[in-house]
């Protein structure tokens, strides 16, 4: 777990500005200190140096594009990201072992093998199986307490026993169990997972391990079933809906929003909510009027 929120804050801001010019002094000026001893916190607390942190997050949010947004130019989703063509298929090969055309084209093939649940099968639905489930609403903000992490989601359940114990005192009926996530598990390497377990809470709340949780614009699928299959409906979001949609996701991070858990057989019911760009048309069929999923 993440407990310094000096680096949070440096995380957030490297999130926000991924695909701009960013070295380690803006990152580090960012947060008001030196470089190298910012440095020095920095690689203690998660593992990587900012350099090699920000290098990982590049790749793997442009291999996301490369899956997501199928019309998109190899070249222009490498340029958004700061890499001319050549060094962007240079830097892929080296990070993922095939080029972004061979990865682009076996996309597919690859998001089926589950990273956590060996052997258990990833079917995805059809885009007309998953388009009726898909609603298109505007979701309202979440203000949190939080927890970073980067790891294996094999340890989810228990880091959320210890959180709920943590923070019991201000659980309310009014309070939603939500889980903010940075990555996809079939790109990025399952023991560099990042993701925040949260809670919602007053925002007179004076805990340091607050923040709040943006709105707006989601596509929301219902979950229900077992956690192993959770997966799966990720995997049919990424590869099968978004990819035939008009849709594009905005730059805001997605997140689920928890509602039953039954911790013996591991059913559970949440609702996955994608953030979407604001400025697309949106088909009457698939409106809600709701304002929460």
């Amino acid at each position: 777990m993440i407990t310094n929120e000096i680096i949070n804050r440096a995380i957030d801001y490297i999130l926000q500005h991924i695909n701009e010019e960013l070295s380690i002094d803006d990152v580090a000026e960012y947060c008001h200190f030196s470089k190298f001893y910012f440095s020095r916190m920095f690689k203690a607390e998660t593992g990587e140096s900012i350099y090699a942190f920000i290098k990982r997050l590049r790749l793997e949010q442009s291999a996301f594009k490369l899956k997501v947004e199928p019309g998109r130019t190899i070249t222009d989703i490498g340029c958004e990201y700061g890499y001319s063509s050549s060094n962007y298929s240079s830097a892929f090969r080296q990070r993922y072992r095939t080029t972004p055309a061979d990865f682009r084209k076996h996309i597919y093939q690859h998001s089926i093998q589950h990273p956590f649940f060996h052997g258990t099968g990833c079917e995805m639905e059809s885009f007309e199986e998953c388009s009726r489930k898909i609603m298109i609403k505007e979701v309202p903000a979440f203000f949190v307490i939080y927890e970073r992490r980067i790891g294996n989601y094999r340890r989810l359940s228990g880091q959320w026993n210890d959180f709920i114990e943590k923070y019991r005192e201000y659980i309310t009926d009014e309070t939603m169990f939500l889980e903010r996530t940075f990555d996809d598990p079939s790109i990025t390497n399952t023991d560099t997972c990042l993701y925040d377990i949260c809670m919602s809470v007053e925002r007179s709340c004076t805990l340091e391990n607050t923040c709040t949780i943006q709105g707006g614009l989601c596509a929301v699928y219902p979950f229900r079933g077992p956690a192993k299959y959770i997966y799966a409906a990720y995997q049919t979001i990424f590869n099968v809906w978004l990819p035939q949609s008009h849709y594009q996701l905005d730059d805001r991070c997605g997140f689920d929003i928890y509602h039953t858990i039954d911790s013996d057989s591991m059913y559970m019911e949440l609702d996955i909510c994608f953030p979407l760009k604001s400025d697309i048309l949106i088909p009457v069929s698939r409106q809600a009027s709701s304002t929460a999923p």
